[in-house]
Formats: structure tokens, sequence, C-alpha cells
């Protein structure tokens, strides 16, 4: 089958692939996904992360009117909603979590440097909403941070998720996890959770690895996710980021500048790399391959595609 780059909907692409492809752990599979995925939801008016030091803070109560416009331009890196990222194709979700300071309620909302519009459970709902209409796919979830969660919060979060997808939630050292096996166990959910509260429920996973370069260029994150594949790829799933990454200095001294206009200028450099690998179970291989601005470029379909490479590698031997 053949996937165009231009068609922006692969709201099933898992279950058209290849049928030889069906056995395959989704280890060895290619799978898009977003890098701060709810970044698209952030409140312009909400609080400064506890995490953000104190200068920080200070600049930001004298200088409000020109922080909180740079954070949305630096912070943001989606413009989709989770239900339009689902319908384009994206299968992993990062998502950081937080607990507001002084906020009463047990609400959750994302996070990247400030807070989200939305909450947590009501964007988890919305998910859980999508599979019912797509129930051949299967999404990872990476919940991670927990900025501001006491015990207490995180077993009522972790009550909440299990409510929310229920028999949908894949057990942590499934036998096999490949689509076949997943569709048949009606399975659709992978469930990351980055706390060691997490280690109590066996339909939680661990943390999953995340390649993150903390360069601004496509060559300095190419540099990057070769020399982490040289050093060795992790046995389960893991994540190569394909996101740039700009520190305060640069910003302050690129000021017509956004994170979107960097991901533009950079991505011929990126899609040059990302079309040279190659998923399956060999060295330097591939996983799931994380972006910024699902849609804006056309990552989505070439991770797709790759699988294609597997499955020649497969009738070859």
């Amino acid at each position: 089958m053949f996937f165009d780059e231009d068609c922006q909907n692969y709201e099933d692409w898992m279950s058209r692939l290849p049928e030889e492809l069906w056995d395959i752990p989704l280890t060895c599979l290619a799978i898009p996904g977003s890098h701060d995925a709810m970044s698209y939801s952030l409140d312009i008016n909400s609080p400064l992360l506890r995490s953000e030091s104190d200068t920080f803070r200070r600049l930001d109560g004298l200088l409000y009117c020109i922080t909180r416009p740079a954070i949305i331009r630096w912070a943001t890196t989606q413009d989709k909603s989770i239900a339009e990222q689902l319908s384009m194709g994206i299968r992993y979700f990062d998502l950081r979590i937080a607990h507001k300071p002084y906020d009463l309620s047990n609400d959750l909302y994302f996070t990247h440097v400030i807070y989200t519009h939305l909450t947590v459970v009501e964007t988890l709902k919305a998910v859980a909403s999508w599979l019912e209409l797509h129930p051949k796919e299967i999404v990872i979830l990476a919940c991670s941070h927990f900025e501001g969660l006491n015990k207490q919060i995180h077993k009522d979060f972790i009550f909440s998720l299990k409510r929310i997808f229920g028999s949908k939630l894949c057990p942590y050292k499934e036998a096999v996890l490949s689509l076949r096996n997943l569709w048949t166990s009606a399975y659709q959910v992978v469930l990351s959770y980055d706390d060691p509260s997490a280690a109590r429920h066996q339909d939680l996973w661990p943390a999953i690895p995340y390649w993150w370069a903390n360069q601004p260029t496509a060559s300095g994150v190419i540099r990057h996710l070769d020399w982490q594949k040289d050093m060795g790829c992790p046995d389960g799933f893991f994540v190569s980021g394909l996101n740039l990454t700009t520190h305060r200095s640069y910003i302050a001294l690129h000021p017509c500048q956004t994170l979107r206009t960097l991901t533009l200028a950079n991505w011929e450099g990126l899609r040059a790399w990302l079309e040279k690998q190659v998923p399956g179970p060999r060295p330097h291989r591939i996983n799931i391959i994380a972006g910024d601005f699902a849609g804006l470029v056309p990552f989505i379909p070439i991770v797709i595609a790759l699988n294609w490479k597997l499955l020649q590698q497969l009738k070859t031997g």
C-alpha cells in the first residue's frame, strides 16, 4: 500500500498495514509520535511551573507582556488537537502532567513552562472516545514530569486512568506485543507512567526512553541521534526525538523567530535523515519518531512508510 504525503488522514493506518507486519512487535515498527503533544492548549495567563527558576519568575513578573508571548512562541510545539493528531496518524503522545500550585481540586493539566487550558482527564476521555471509533488502532501514552502531584493525587489519577480506558489498557510485559495479539485481546492503550507509584500496577508501563538532542539545528539533532544509535538501541520501545530545542539566550537573540519557523527552516535536513531510517530488530534501528507540528511537515507519512522497508526485509530474509 502507498501512503501519500499530501494526504492528511491516516486514522486507520495500523489496520491497513500488510498482514505480514501484524505479528511483528510494535517495538520493531516505525511509529509517528507527538512531542509535547498538548502544547497547543497552553494558557497564556496560567502560572509558571513551580520548577521555573526564581530569576525567570521575577522577570516574568516585571515584563509579563514580553515574556508571555515569547513563551507561547517557543513552548508551543503542536497546533492540532489531540483528536486531529490521532486522525493524522500520531500513535505516541508525550504528555507532561502537573498539578497547579494552590489548587484545592485534584484537577491535572498538561505543561510546558506554563499550564494548559484543557485538563488531563477531559483530554484522555477524548482519546478513549476516538479509540472506540477505531478499534484496531493502538496508542502509546507517555505520562511524565508529574510536577506538584503528591501520593494521593497519583493514586486518584491512576484510578481515573483505569476508569477511562478500562479493558483497553495493555498489561506491562504482555507476552507478544504485536498488532494481531493486541487486536485479539482488544487492547488499545500502552500507558507509560514515569513515576515509582506505577510499579504496583500491572497495566502501567515504565518510562519509555526518549532520545533528546537538546540542539537548535538539524545537524545537531542528527549527530545526537546517530550517536545514540551507535551506543545501542533499547530492547523495548524507545523514541527518537526530531524536535529542536532552544535556550533562553537563543530566544533573546532571535526575537522575530518562533519554534514553528525554526522547525520549518530545519525540516529538509531532518527529512533527509528520516527517510534513510529502517525499523525492525536489527542494530541501528528506529522505533518511535516524535516531532513537532504534526501536519505542518510531512513526517507522519514518512515514518509510516518506513514500515515498508521492514516488509522488504522480511520478504528477502
